[in-house]
């Protein structure tokens, strides 16, 4: 029996409300201020509009690639999670649901990579303006008011980790009085949410299953060869996070996050290394193999070893 549409409209709606209320609150939290204080809700906004409008693009991006080629594709159901619990950026991201097969390679190729070039232009226009609109360092004696009395910057806590692309981002910066670093980044609003693009656009195009990665490779390569990159990245996470298991004497190197390894399993047993198969020979165009390589090269650009370490 299905859902009357009324119905799911309202479904999709109240999870963007609530995605909207929870990011806001984890904007607010990022500023330390109370989450349970709502007249500081108006603090969070920069932060939340800037996550959504990533998580739309790229959600977006899919669903209009797919009724382009005319596939039955729901809207995207967003997934709040409060701050305060497990995740401080207040939602799990973002999803839509395929309910027509996809037949043909040119179709999944075109769904699979509209989602993270989209994500990844507004990523990086919020990013470039945040980077361009930074603060002065006064602005972090608002966050941590015992800053002031500090002859310089406390060294350690939550951290975000750089991938490729992130660094040189960060090198557009270069020449201005103070960059804030990665222990404190995620008090500035378009830069977190920047972060945040790059990585959740990373995890996507990991080249597993049924991942955009893994969309893309299979429609670039075929079963055989996305199946082989597919264990080999799937050993690289393993090996990963087995790294940061193993001290390493006189080191002061954070090689790789036991949360690799949580991922690693959600890859095997729930998302499936293999992508379904697709019978379908005809080869995709020359320019979209261009642009199927070039995703995956931003990928690993993308990519962060270590995504948080304390």
């Amino acid at each position: 029996m299905s859902v009357p549409k009324y119905r799911t409209y309202i479904i999709h709606s109240v999870l963007f409300l609530l995605t909207f209320f929870t990011t806001t609150l984890a904007g607010v939290q990022w500023l330390n201020q109370d989450v349970f204080d709502l007249s500081n809700f108006v603090h969070g906004l920069p932060y939340s509009l800037s996550l959504l409008a990533v998580l739309a693009s790229h959600e977006f991006g899919h669903y209009f690639a797919a009724k382009h080629h005319q596939i039955d594709v729901t809207l995207p159901y967003f997934i709040p999670i409060p701050p305060f619990l497990a995740n401080p950026f207040g939602t799990m991201g973002a999803v839509i649901r395929i309910r027509s097969p996809l037949t043909r390679r040119t179709v999944l190729f075109d769904v699979g990579i509209a989602g993270p070039i989209a994500g990844l232009v507004v990523t990086l226009g919020i990013f470039l303006f945040g980077i361009t609109h930074l603060p002065p360092k006064e602005f972090l004696y608002t966050v941590h008011p015992d800053y002031r009395i500090l002859s310089e910057m406390p060294e350690g806590g939550f951290t975000l980790g750089k991938s490729l692309m992130f660094n040189g981002l960060l090198q557009l910066a270069d020449g201005r009085d103070f960059i804030p670093p990665m222990s404190e980044i995620y008090h500035y609003p378009y830069l977190c949410v920047g972060w945040f693009g790059l990585f959740v656009t990373a995890l996507n195009l990991m080249p597993v299953g049924q991942l955009d990665g893994g969309h893309i490779l299979y429609a670039l390569i075929g079963p055989r060869v996305q199946g082989l990159a597919a264990r080999i990245f799937f050993g690289i996470l393993i090996l990963i996070g087995i790294a940061s298991l193993i001290p390493i004497s006189g080191l002061n190197v954070q090689l790789g996050t036991t949360g690799w390894l949580l991922w690693a399993a959600i890859l095997y047993f729930l998302v499936k290394l293999d992508h379904p198969e697709v019978a379908d020979p005809e080869p995709l165009t020359q320019g979209r193999i261009y642009l199927g390589w070039c995703t995956m090269l931003l990928f690993i650009l993308m990519f962060p070893p270590v995504p948080f370490f304390v």
